[in-house]
């Protein structure tokens, strides 16, 4: 929806949906199995794809304490071609190029990912490394003093990939991701449409490997976006319907994490971050332009990059509060339509009492589930304040016309608010 302009503070306002006809939306080939038994589709997708030499990638926790890979290699019987269990949290650029050189040895023709974010984010850079021949360094996102930031275009072929999910992710079925490199101030973007998936499994059985916690702070990830995709101005016709849905499961995943015995919530989360990417896919606008939703972006990927410890979850809610209350009036009528999502502004509401009624109601929505809504809480010094800042200023998705740089002191003061 796009609200009304020109308002006065504090004076009483109605929102209308308005649709935008300027939009431009795109679709990608994939097959989407959920449910009990899921994975025993997996033979016939790999013929289909006329693959001979699938190699799994993931993570030692789902490969050495889990029976799910071996259940995998099962039912890939002599289709599959190795394993690479040493992905890591983040993804370092150690593990990817590893990751690639052991299934270029494998002879693979077909990767299969196994986990949530990291590995899929993972397993796409791998997909990138066996094929492009160019230095990692001419591979990435490219930040110009004082210009632009530049994606380079990755045009060699690149070989498929099944994402076998273990937890509701946005990274499931995008293009971007993201490496860490301890000898870089900040993390490496490399981004490829040819890496998106021709698959998707969210099997039952899968998804309940995946520990309370790590459910916890995926679940809480895509309800944050989900909420903030609420407030974004542009809504094409054919977004709207994804964004509403797409919140609507995001709540009823959060407010059932504590049950470990039934994988409804957990589909329902891996669901409304598909949405979310078939919102943006069809012409709807994950940041919109708001400050509010790219600042608490940026923040909370420097933190959980630079911090091991702290899953992407509890960095997005440790930030929101006071990210709403000081950026909020920068977007007011966006974040009334957030606040009224939320249920807390209605028609007729002054739209300057949107900011702090959202982050109220997102203080006690996050405590509610055990979620921080301070950064002090996530266990960091705060003299690694300042560094999350100059780590937020290198982020293409939240920042990539480089505005923050002439932010950088109210960054600097907004995250000790956060403090």
């Amino acid at each position: 929806a796009r609200p009304l302009n020109g308002h006065r503070s504090g004076t009483p306002v109605s929102l209308e949906p308005i649709y935008d006809n300027d939009f431009r939306a795109v679709s990608y080939p994939l097959r989407l199995y959920s449910g009990q038994d899921a994975l025993a589709n997996l033979p016939a997708e790999v013929r289909r794809l006329g693959a001979r030499r699938a190699f799994i990638v993931c993570g030692r926790t789902v490969s050495r304490t889990l029976n799910l890979v071996a259940r995998i290699r099962a039912i890939l019987g002599d289709a599959c071609a190795g394993v690479f269990d040493e992905m890591d949290k983040d993804t370092s650029l150690s593990a990817v190029t590893r990751a690639a050189d052991a299934a270029r040895a494998a002879g693979a023709d077909l990767l299969v990912s196994v986990g949530a974010g990291s590995v899929t984010q993972g397993t796409r850079v791998v997909a990138i490394l066996m094929a492009e021949t160019r230095p990692v360094d001419e591979l990435i996102t490219q930040y110009p003093p004082d210009a632009p930031a530049i994606s380079p275009k990755l045009l060699a072929p690149k070989v498929p990939i099944i994402n076998v999910l273990t937890a509701a992710t946005s990274a499931q079925n995008r293009a971007g991701s993201a490496v860490k490199d301890p000898n870089r101030d900040h993390r490496m973007e490399f981004f490829d449409p040819k890496t998106r998936p021709v698959a998707l499994f969210w099997d039952s059985d899968a998804l309940m490997t995946a520990p309370q916690s790590l459910v916890r702070t995926t679940a809480a990830s895509v309800y944050w976006r989900s909420m903030v995709n609420l407030g974004a101005p542009r809504l094409s016709p054919l977004s709207e319907g994804d964004r509403l849905q797409a919140f609507r499961l995001s709540q009823f995943a959060l407010q059932r994490l504590d049950d470990a015995t039934d994988p409804t919530p957990r589909i329902a989360a891996c669901a409304a971050a598909f949405l979310q990417n078939r919102d943006a896919d069809v012409g709807g606008s994950f940041t919109g332009g708001l400050w509010v939703t790219r600042v608490t972006y940026a923040f909370a990927t420097a933190i959980f990059q630079a911090h091991p410890h702290v899953g992407q979850g509890e960095a997005n809610t440790a930030v929101t509060p006071a990210v709403f209350r000081a950026l909020g009036p920068r977007d007011p009528q966006a974040l009334a339509m957030i606040a009224q999502g939320l249920g807390v502004w209605h028609d007729g509401d002054a739209l300057d009492a949107a900011p702090a009624r959202a982050a109220a109601e997102l203080e006690r929505v996050f405590g509610s589930v055990g979620m921080p809504v301070r950064v002090s809480a996530l266990g960091i010094p705060r003299e690694a304040l300042p560094q999350i800042v100059e780590r937020s200023l290198k982020n293409f998705n939240a920042d990539p016309r480089r505005e923050f740089v002439r932010e950088r002191d109210m960054l600097l003061a907004l995250i000790q608010a956060c403090w």
